[in-house]
């Protein structure tokens, strides 16, 4: 049966905890939105947790739901949802989704839509069902997700459609994803009255960047200056030489560091390696990489050098880092 001769199509919302709310809510107001012009109740809701009750998202906010995971593997012909979008958030690599896995496998060999809001993608690989796929994931989880799942093909789009499987960088991509699933069922008019409605002043493209661009991000404008961070960025695990660099922009060395100087405040051997920790970092929070292999993936020779510039940043060492998150995961779980 296509989109367009169905009479209706239910969408299950499985919550996980510390959910992504702006990611939850810029997904569920398109479809009510999209009902509203289209006259009916086309498209139908409910929300679901793992043991049912509430759910608590990462602001704090608690919502009701009205299903379990145990309810929702009961449900048969027209009760069985026709797509399952998975809501996560921070510390999605920490889950328990044991539970979670095998039901999203089942229904995903039923033919049903699986998709990932903000971090589920991790969910969703960990389940097998990404691996040889395109997915999308919040850009801040992305070196972390790369280095657990190899498997899967990661982007840093705004989303991603693969077969029957959608992900969503999280954030206001989710309104984008939405409108990309609105569209395929009833048409670029009604996807263009519901941005109107909710005065989004374009709908994005799938490959739209998800971070603003550098000069933006950093408030630099040079050219070259923004082309040699664009170099170091591609080139963590195994950092260029100021000597390569400055072959690839025809620069001199000494005209480099000026730039840097004069743009950053800071010289480029500096910025390369704040750049090359706060990958780090970001590996040591959202991973269980050992500390040794966040090094060499983030171009240290050594470990020990690894962690002596990462006290000197942090104010810690990597393994404290790591303590602390633990202890922060542990307490959120009580």
């Amino acid at each position: 049966m296509t989109n367009q001769s169905r009479q209706s199509q239910t969408i299950v919302f499985l919550l996980l905890p510390n959910f992504s709310m702006i990611a939850f809510a810029t997904a569920i107001e398109p479809l009510r939105l999209a009902n509203r012009h289209l006259g009916r109740p086309f498209y139908k809701w409910r929300l679901a947790s793992e043991h049912g009750g509430t759910e608590t998202a990462s602001n704090g906010c608690t919502m009701a739901v009205q299903t379990s995971l145990a309810d929702e593997r009961r449900f048969t012909g027209p009760d069985r949802p026709d797509m399952v979008l998975v809501c996560s958030g921070i510390g999605v690599e920490a889950l328990d989704t044991r539970q979670v896995r095998p039901w999203l496998r089942q229904l995903h060999t039923a033919g049903i839509t699986i998709g990932g809001l903000c971090t589920a993608a991790w969910v969703l690989a960990d389940a097998g069902l990404l691996d040889g796929k395109r997915c999308a994931i919040h850009w801040e989880n992305l070196p972390a997700f790369s280095e657990r799942f190899p498997e899967a093909n990661v982007f840093a789009d705004l989303f991603e459609v693969s077969d029957n499987i959608y992900t969503c960088a999280g954030g206001t991509a989710a309104l984008d994803m939405m409108f990309s699933l609105i569209q395929a069922d009833h048409g670029e008019t009604v996807v263009n009255r519901i941005c109107e409605q909710c005065l989004a002043d374009r709908v994005r493209n799938p490959h739209d960047r998800q971070r603003l661009p550098l000069r933006a991000r950093l408030g630099v404008h040079n050219t070259k200056l923004l082309f040699i961070i664009e170099l170091m960025e591609a080139n963590i695990d195994e950092p260029l030489s100021l000597v390569d660099i400055a072959g690839y922009v025809g620069l001199s060395r000494r005209q480099i560091e000026r730039l840097f100087r004069t743009g950053l405040g800071m010289s480029p051997a500096r910025y390369y390696l704040e750049i090359r920790l706060d990958r780090a970092r970001h590996l040591l929070l959202q991973s269980q990489l050992p500390i040794v292999d966040v090094a060499i993936a983030c171009g240290f020779v050594s470990a020990s050098h690894f962690s002596k510039c990462f006290r000197e940043m942090y104010g810690m060492s990597p393994l404290a880092a790591r303590m602390e998150r633990d202890a922060a995961q542990l307490a959120a779980a009580e």
